[in-house]
């Protein structure tokens, strides 16, 4: 842009011209000091122009700078107030734009051009939570018969329902002598918000016109209350899917588990010609690090770079460390991560640690925390949460009282339900059961099923049948549907050999009509998931070979000093019957199909939705020995790295 010193003195015309050539704080203030020095402060079109350019074109310090030119102009104008009340409703203090329309109600005679301000003034409101000012506003409106415009109706109808305040916003809507689309998506939106899905779904069958944001509007509803079919069932219907359509419709199928879907659907967006967007982005790859296979995370990671987009203005990179992490490759997670750590996004921290969780890597997630503490970058109660988790894994206790103290000494955190719940695993996992139970009765919250599960999960690991009960009868007062509540009684009674204790509890799961959870092992090979389910057979021709190979494995781990641990068979049969069924466990038909099918420079990865059992672990690390094949397993609990015949969890898992 041409300098000011060229121009001798500024006509209206040219003012504004410069106005929109203007990109920087330092050009601003050169227009505005010879605004004031032509005296163009009293042309009332000029300054309009420059008070909106101010308030709304972004550049930074803009706002500032129309605040110190508003009490230089003579008459300011209703448009002049309407584009400072709208800049500093989107600003980090809303509340002087509320302040500022009670000033122009005071300095303006005529309340022309007022209902324009209405919309900014009531959306500052929704964003402080003031429900008085609300109503004050609202009796206004009825007062000054703005709310014959729509526009202004519309936005109080909108604060009411981020207030919270569902029924009043309803009668607003009733009343309404013209209702439009925008009418009618706020109003569904806002019973989406509160958990009404029924009345959003009755809303969006009786309305006279639909558009992509009602759509959109459902599908997001339905996915987010566990209404899959609902929302796939509106997907499929639409002809017209916009980028909001597909997140949506992705996120949808994440939170509901329906995992292989969202990544057909990923596939689906690629081959169309819709843009994809960081929500999109951020959704696949929460599926792929739930399903546990790297290499569409990979390609993803690939297409981001190619596209030059950044991870500086979204969740994207906190998504890749997550993804990668969970996904066995926490090297490549740290690797994301150290790319990113300058951000000083906390964000960001608290993936890194809570991925070095779930791999064992306690001292390293605590390091990390050091770290952060270092650059003075605040955590908050997510980053405990993994923090905690980290040493509960490790078998860190003494490190992980220190940090429950320093949480709330320090950083003044109130612990939460899952902070406790941290606690009761960490010393459960340790043996500490008396310490765990301390715990929950002293913590300011009912214990949830999770702590509980921590207590049955240890009894059963110690042998503790009496405290196995009591947690099997509190876990399954809050959860009766529970099914792993009742194996977990159900082996600790096989343990110890009470086997009409067993039967009993089979017999109760029976009557209840409670199911249990087949265990299921998955790998990914050449692009396709096999899956090995309990007791399910697989592939006729894959099957055999897999026994086959089995077979194999088994004799050549025996004549290395193998001994199968038959007592992690849980059922009364006779020893020959439990060598057989020990030997199909998933775990070992995924490690025998994987040695069939993939290289031996590439690790097996196996995702395992139980526990791992202690056999099957010994079963691994010999394996990886015998075989000089690195095995990477993610059980229901953490990553268990499998190489030269040792495991990283140092057997503590």
């Amino acid at each position: 842009m041409a300098t000011i010193s060229t121009v001798p003195f500024l006509l209206p015309k040219q003012a504004i011209s410069l106005l929109q050539k203007c990109k920087t704080m330092s050009e601003l203030r050169q227009i505005h000091a010879y605004i004031i020095k032509t005296n163009l402060v009293n042309h009332t079109i000029a300054m309009s122009k420059f008070i909106s350019f101010c308030s709304l074109s972004g550049v930074s310090g803009g706002l500032d700078c129309a605040i110190a030119a508003l009490p230089r102009i003579s008459f300011p104008n209703p448009f002049i107030y309407f584009a400072l009340i709208k800049g500093l409703s989107n600003s980090s203090n809303p509340l002087e734009s509320v302040v500022l329309y009670t000033q122009m109600l005071v300095c303006l005679d005529e309340l022309d051009g007022f209902e324009f301000s209405l919309p900014s003034v009531l959306k500052a409101c929704a964003k402080l939570g003031a429900f008085e000012e609300g109503q004050q506003l609202h009796g206004h409106i009825m007062k000054a018969q703005f709310h014959l415009d729509p526009l202004v109706l519309n936005s109080l109808i909108r604060l009411y329902l981020e207030l919270g305040q569902i029924e009043m916003a309803r009668q607003l809507f009733d009343k309404m002598p013209q209702t439009d689309i925008v009418s009618w998506n706020s109003m569904i939106t806002g019973y989406l918000k509160v958990g009404q899905i029924d009345a959003a779904t009755l809303l969006f069958n009786i309305m006279p016109k639909r558009d992509i944001v009602s759509y959109n509007s459902m599908i997001d509803g339905y996915g987010k209350y566990r209404k899959f079919e609902l929302a796939q069932d509106l997907f499929d219907k639409m002809t017209t899917k916009d980028v909001i359509t597909w997140t949506s419709m992705i996120s949808a199928c994440v939170r509901n588990n329906h995992l292989k879907e969202a990544l057909h659907l990923f596939r689906k967006i690629l081959r169309s010609r819709v843009q994809l967007d960081a929500p999109a982005i951020v959704s696949v790859l929460s599926a792929i690090a739930e399903l546990g296979f790297v290499e569409e995370g990979k390609w993803i990671h690939t297409y981001l770079s190619t596209n030059k987009l950044g991870f500086d203005n979204s969740f994207l990179g906190s998504a890749l460390v997550d993804m990668y992490a969970k996904c066995g490759y926490i090297d490549d997670a740290y690797h994301i991560f150290e790319t990113i750590s300058h951000r000083r996004k906390i964000g960001d921290w608290n993936s890194m640690i809570s991925g070095l969780a779930i791999h064992g890597l306690g001292q390293e997630a605590l390091s990390l925390f050091y770290d952060l503490e270092k650059m003075k970058i605040e955590p908050n109660d997510v980053s405990f949460i993994g923090l905690l988790s980290a040493c509960s894994h490790g078998g860190l206790v003494d490190e992980g009282e220190f940090c429950f103290k320093t949480m709330q000494e320090q950083y003044h955190i109130v612990p939460k339900l899952q902070h406790y719940g941290c606690m009761v695993d960490l010393y459960s996992r340790a043996g500490h059961i008396d310490d765990a139970l301390r715990v929950l009765k002293n913590m300011p919250f009912e214990a949830d099923i999770l702590s509980w599960k921590a207590i049955l999960s240890a009894s059963m690991k110690h042998g503790n049948v009496e405290m196995g009960e009591i947690a099997a009868t509190r876990a399954l007062e809050l959860a009766p549907d529970d099914s792993s509540c009742y194996i977990l009684l159900s082996n600790i009674y096989a343990k110890a050999k009470r086997w009409d204790d067993v039967a009993k509890i089979r017999l109760l799961m029976r009557e209840r009509g409670v199911r249990k959870t087949p265990g299921c092992s998955s790998i990914l090979v050449d692009g396709y998931v096999h899956e090995f389910l309990v007791g399910k057979e697989v592939k006729a021709n894959c099957n055999g070979m897999v026994l086959s190979k089995i077979e194999e494995i088994v004799c050549r781990l025996k004549s290395e000093g193998y001994q199968p641990e038959l007592n992690q068979v849980l059922l009364d049969v006779e020893e020959e019957e439990k060598e057989g069924l020990i030997s199909v466990h998933t775990e070992k038909m995924a490690v025998a199909f994987g040695l069939i099918h993939v290289s031996r420079c590439v690790p097996i990865h196996i995702v395992n939705n139980m526990r791992v059992c202690c056999d099957c672990h010994s079963f691994l690390k010999l394996v990886s020995k015998v075989y000089d094949h690195q095995i990477i397993l993610r059980d229901q609990n953490r990553f268990h790295c499998f190489k030269n015949g040792s495991c990283s969890c140092n057997e503590y898992w």
